[in-house]
């Protein structure tokens, strides 16, 4: 039976929370709580939390598809719902238990602290996002309402962009060279070279890109003269938004284990009814507990934080002359600060938390699944170095514009940085198909299958696919 429970006493246990968010040290941004119902909060799901975003067919699709599996019991809705932005925005669920409500507001304090800290968010601007997504919203309805525009026009145009949106910088505080820069660094570096000669100069001169680029979207925009304002503005507004979303895709684990972290030490610091403080218990579990076959990122996490405040906490006494306790949580704060996913599961998962979360590395043989490393002493980095490449944007390929004159008719020529993991087929395809839409002229693609290089090409006449196999029993294919 749910506790009953209204307004004022969720204000009441806000300001105890917020007492306490003090007391520890956690530096956050205004909060903000809004109350929902399921569909206001199925709302926010789709549109990724924010309170105005653009129209989209594929938002409506995701909304109906969620709705559905909600309706029929298949599928959850999370707790919270919270934003970077300044003032920090979070949605509660109306029909939540007060401990719910107690739980989910000290959780969103976590992430709070987070957003307004850690580095990877330095360039989000979270005092003007609210405004900034509502102005990119009324531009998109401008440009679906005028008659010489349309929506079918608009939506192709995004359909393209999002396929591509993630194609960009992984490292937005690494500012890219000028043209002028590249040029003069390659030519640097040729006459390091003592054999260089002349026409490898003029050579360097006339190619564009100097050097690779990872900014597929912003190059297109950029660099096609055929598309008109309104299609560059579409594309830009795109960009924007995926590098609002981006810091949140590469810090899911250390973001949500530093949530999860603060709300236990919060509710376990309130003095909780006891009816509420056994709830707590068992939806806390809930939230971090294993995964059967898959990862669970609060549990990983959590565990993680733990593991980093043991081994502190540790030093910390052996250390007492000249380090107190108080040292282990600004160790902690820093962390906080200067990681993401990856670089905080590189430097602090150790071969104990591995073992703790029984992680382990399978591979399908014979339509079934294998286990072909388990953490041992001689497998566990292997196991963990998997790890950090399949988080964050380490599960979107690398993809570079190696030249924009192919073939001398300015056709594309893309290569996939190929790492080991092959392209899926139909998602390199269709997203050709997208590029070219953009671009307007011949695109190529070029990647690995089976260890063969493969080019991928679109243009008028549609797809085709050449290959130049290892195998000398094969004759090369070339892309005529």
């Amino acid at each position: 039976m749910l506790r009953s429970y209204d307004v004022k006493d969720l204000e009441k246990w806000e300001a105890l929370i917020y007492e306490k968010v003090e007391e520890y040290g956690l530096n956050c941004y205004p909060q903000e709580f809004e109350i929902c119902d399921h569909v206001q909060m199925l709302g926010m799901m789709t549109y990724h939390g924010m309170p105005s975003h653009y129209p989209h067919w594929s938002f409506g699709k995701s909304f109906e598809r969620t709705k559905t599996m909600y309706d029929y019991g298949v599928q959850g809705i999370p707790y919270e719902m919270v934003i970077n932005s300044n003032p920090c925005i979070a949605g509660l669920m109306r029909d939540n238990s007060l401990c719910l409500q107690i739980l989910t507001m000290a959780h969103v304090y976590g992430h709070n602290d987070f957003f307004k800290n850690n580095f990877t968010f330095s360039h989000t601007h979270a005092d003007l996002i609210v405004a900034r997504f509502k102005s990119h919203a009324d531009r998109i309805r401008g440009y679906v309402e005028d008659p010489s525009i349309g929506e079918a026009a608009v939506e192709q145009i995004l359909d393209a962009a999002h396929a591509l949106s993630f194609q960009c910088r992984r490292n937005q505080a690494i500012k890219r060279r000028t043209p002028e820069q590249q040029i003069n660094r390659a030519i640097e570096k040729e006459y390091e070279n003592e054999t260089t000669n002349p026409e490898k100069i003029r050579e360097i001169e006339r190619r564009f890109p100097v050097e690779p680029e990872e900014n597929i979207l912003l190059f297109i925009r950029d660099n096609n003269p055929r598309l008109s304002e309104w299609e560059k503005d579409l594309i830009n507004i795109v960009h924007e938004e995926a590098l609002y979303f981006q810091p949140q895709m590469e810090t899911k684990i250390i973001n949500e284990g530093w949530a999860c972290y603060w709300h236990r030490e919060i509710m376990n610091s309130l003095e909780l009814p006891t009816d509420i403080h056994m709830e707590f218990l068992v939806r806390h579990n809930q939230v971090v507990r294993p995964i059967p076959g898959d990862l669970n990122p609060y549990n990983i996490g959590l565990n993680l934080w733990d593991r980093i405040e043991e081994l502190e906490f540790g030093e910390a006494r052996n250390h007492s002359a000249d380090r107190q306790p108080d040292s282990v949580r600004d160790k902690m704060f820093e962390i906080r600060e200067v990681d993401r996913d990856s670089s905080f599961i590189r430097r602090f998962m150790d071969r104990e938390t591995m073992v703790k979360l029984d992680l382990f590395e399978a591979e399908v043989e014979h339509s079934d699944w294998v286990i072909s490393k388990i953490a041992d002493e001689k497998q566990w980095k292997t196991i963990r170095n998997l790890l950090v490449q399949s988080v964050g944007l380490g599960s979107i390929p690398v993809i570079s514009i190696i030249d924009s004159d192919l073939e001398g008719a300015r056709g594309l020529y893309l290569k996939h940085h190929y790492e080991g993991r092959e392209l899926e087929a139909k998602y390199a395809e269709k997203t050709l198909e997208h590029v070219y839409r953009l671009w307007g002229r011949k695109v190529v693609l070029e990647t690995k299958l089976k260890d063969n290089t493969t080019r991928y090409s679109f243009d008028d006449t549609g797809l085709s696919l050449t290959a130049e196999f290892s195998d000398e029993s094969f004759p090369p294919y070339f892309i005529p």
